[in-house]
């Protein structure tokens, strides 16, 4: 079984065949997936989409790109709503500095709430970083000496650095199909190094579909892909692969295991 880290199954591109989608994903061997949070606005279509299966489990977050859109000041409305059977991580939250949707004083705000929830209510958050390594670890770090809290850094596409300081915090690594791209050799370089028992895999969908889709909607089924070339990059047979990064996302994500 393979489980889908992170996708957006609320998202529009989904409405008009989700029920298809999520069975071409079963028959794919997908035996699980995360559907992620971007804001607290569209929480209601995420957590009904996350009532509809047992193996289906939702986050409750910011995006950074909505940082500004709707500013968190404390923990206490997504602690709030963790408490439901079906929320199992705060985020995706942290820190976009590329498109800069959001100013950035905003997005570092919103990104220690989320730090401040998981902390409090013992659940995993889910990372976002483009761009802002240094702001990212920097936070990370600062926060971990307040008080220990676990994660991902979700779709990593960084440098041996943010993955050393990640690992070296307690973080996961997901891995997106951009790792499957031709010119990704110095992503994979980093990936390769990271041990086999922190990894996750994800699509991101609907976004960042894998070779060979690549230009495509993407879809969860397509994290097949995804896992294919990761058990070839770490020597393992793909039945290992997703053994592994199964038991990976539940001890992470202990509540999806309920």
């Amino acid at each position: 079984m393979l489980v889908d880290s992170h996708c957006h199954l609320d998202f529009p591109e989904f409405a008009p065949e989700l029920d298809a989608v999520l069975q071409r994903a079963r028959a794919a061997g997908v035996g699980h997936f995360l559907t992620i949070s971007t804001q607290l606005e569209d929480f209601p279509r995420v957590l009904s989409i996350a009532e509809l299966s047992e193996d289906i489990h939702c986050s409750i977050g910011v995006h950074p790109h909505n940082a500004a859109k709707e500013v968190l000041n404390t923990p206490e409305i997504l602690i709030k709503k963790s408490n439901h059977p079906k929320v199992v991580a705060f985020g995706e939250t942290g820190l976009d500095f590329y498109y800069n949707n959001s100013p950035r004083d905003e997005q570092i705000s919103d990104f220690r709430v989320h730090i401040a929830a998981a902390r409090e209510a013992t659940l995993p958050m889910i990372v976002h970083t483009r761009e802002a390594e240094d702001d990212t670890i920097q936070i990370l770090s600062e926060e971990m000496k307040q008080g220990s809290f676990t994660g991902v850094i979700h779709c990593f596409t960084g440098t041996d650095r943010l993955a050393t300081a990640a690992l070296d915090l307690g973080f996961y690594i997901s891995v997106s199909g951009i790792a499957t791209f031709k010119k990704a050799e110095a992503l994979r370089a980093v990936i390769e190094k990271v041990p086999l028992d922190r990894l996750l895999v994800e699509t991101d969908a609907p976004y960042l579909a894998p070779q060979p889709h690549r230009g495509k909607r993407n879809e969860p089924s397509f994290v097949v892909h995804t896992a294919a070339m990761l058990a070839q990059l770490k020597g393992v047979e793909i039945d290992e692969l997703a053994s592994v990064t199964t038991d990976n996302f539940f001890h992470l994500f202990p509540k999806a295991k309920n």
